[in-house]
């Protein structure tokens, strides 16, 4: 009896200490011991979050979308093309490809999740964990079929454009939620298949994925964080939605019954477990999380960003909070990345300029560069399944441009479809069928 009380004295302490940590757990936790970001690392976000607006907007010249500017700072002249739900065929969610010419871009920016249409849903429920390998690595296989299809569609278009402007401009794969992981993996197919766009160099590939959701294995989201960039404003759900992805489309419609089962499952997996796991998915690339609430206090606070390239406690934890869905939306990121930015702008004003402005963007360059470094070594030290040092990293990329330099960009683009396609009898492409690797 005295034993069988004890017990129960036991387990009644654990589970009220495990309540107490989870119920105040916030979204800031998350990024405690992260690194401030600087205005110009930071600038692009809500300029290119008001680009994936424009893809929400049918005609940018009367929008019924009203931003943080009040307008939207785009040239609708600019926009070459505009691909909607019906001209997608059910394959991609829309995108728009859009030349910024003031900033010598050419962005091709995808829209999240549309609730109403259910080939959607499809894409995202299109996977199983371990089913589909990419470059070293596990992706989601939905959004990569997704992803694998626009660049078949758009890569002549993207590599026309990018010649006719000299190879001087960047190209920007942006996206918001469900359209995060399709751009994510867009970039990760150029990056290793430069040729298919006139030979492009990693340099001038970036990515922005804004509600992220979880797309890649851990090593391949650390071995391309100095290509693809994460932004989670606060208690954001979507990037903590632990693997498969699947049960996001049941957090869509009834999160609070998920939430706690979610939570207990995760809270009790160790760490190392789920780090030595290379079927489970992470958020992409570098991650700047946008704080702007704190613990027990009510409204919002000025925002603050902060960024790392973290390898273990990388948004592991599903935050119980009211502002778990509405710090999903776009809108709510767009108007609160650009007040960032503001306080971002006066706070470095303000500093005392201890060197010139070019030679503080040198070095805050190499700070990124070391910081990759850095996770790259961690992701090794860690025994990340498939993880690569920075010696193997550079070998890599230095083999890669030294391929897409020895091939033609219409025999590099065909070998990469023969890998992912095969045609049907009709003609079309139809994604290969997968072959599980062993583990």
């Amino acid at each position: 009896m005295s034993v069988a009380c004890g017990l129960e004295c036991v387990f009644c302490v654990g589970f009220s200490r495990w309540a107490w940590k989870r119920c105040t757990h916030v979204g800031s936790d998350d990024s405690a011991t992260w690194t401030s970001a600087t205005p110009e690392e930071f600038e692009p976000i809500p300029r290119i979050s008001r680009v994936i607006l424009a893809v929400y907007e049918p005609d940018l010249r009367n929008p019924k979308i009203s931003p943080s500017l009040g307008t939207f700072d785009l040239n609708p002249d600019w926009v070459i093309k505009r691909v909607t739900h019906e001209k997608t065929l059910g394959r991609s969610p829309p995108y728009i490809i859009y030349i910024d010419h003031n900033h010598r871009e050419i962005v091709l920016a995808i829209r999240g999740l549309n609730l109403a249409k259910e080939s959607d849903y499809k894409i995202l429920l299109d996977n199983k964990l371990g089913q589909k390998m990419l470059g070293g690595g596990f992706v989601h296989r939905g959004l990569l079929k997704s992803a694998a299809w626009v660049l078949n569609q758009e890569s002549e278009t993207l590599r026309r454009v990018w010649e006719e402007n000299g190879k001087e401009y960047d190209l920007v794969f942006a996206g918001h939620s469900l359209g995060s992981g399709v751009a994510a993996l867009m970039a990760v197919l150029v990056v290793n298949n430069p040729a298919m766009i006139g030979g492009i160099p990693r340099s001038k590939i970036r990515c922005f994925a804004l509600a992220p959701a979880r797309c890649m294995s851990l090593n391949l989201a650390v071995k391309y964080a100095d290509v693809i960039f994460s932004v989670i404003l606060q208690d954001d759900f979507l990037p903590r939605t632990a693997t498969p992805l699947e049960d996001i489309f049941k957090s869509v419609f009834c999160l609070p019954c998920l939430l706690f089962l979610v939570c207990l499952r995760d809270t009790f997996i160790p760490e190392g477990r789920k780090l030595r796991d290379p079927r489970r998915l992470y958020a992409p690339g570098r991650i700047y999380h946008i704080v702007e609430r704190k613990f027990c206090r009510c409204g919002r606070f000025p925002p603050e960003v902060r960024t790392a390239i973290p390898v273990d406690g990388r948004f592991e934890h599903i935050v119980l909070s009211s502002n778990a869905t509405s710090d999903h939306a776009i809108l709510w990121i767009e108007r609160e990345a650009e007040k960032a930015l503001q306080i971002l702008r006066e706070k470095s004003s303000e500093t005392v300029a201890t060197m010139p402005p070019k030679e503080k963007r040198m070095e805050r360059l190499n700070t990124l560069e070391k910081e990759h470094k850095d996770a790259l070594e961690r992701a090794v030290s860690l025994n990340i399944p498939h993880a690569v040092s920075t010696a193997e990293e550079e070998e890599e990329c230095d083999n890669g441009e030294a391929s897409a330099e020895s091939k033609t960009k219409k025999k590099n683009w065909d070998e990469v479809v023969e890998k992912l396609f095969h045609r049907s009898d009709s003609g079309e492409f139809v994604f290969n069928d997968d072959v599980v690797p062993e583990r």
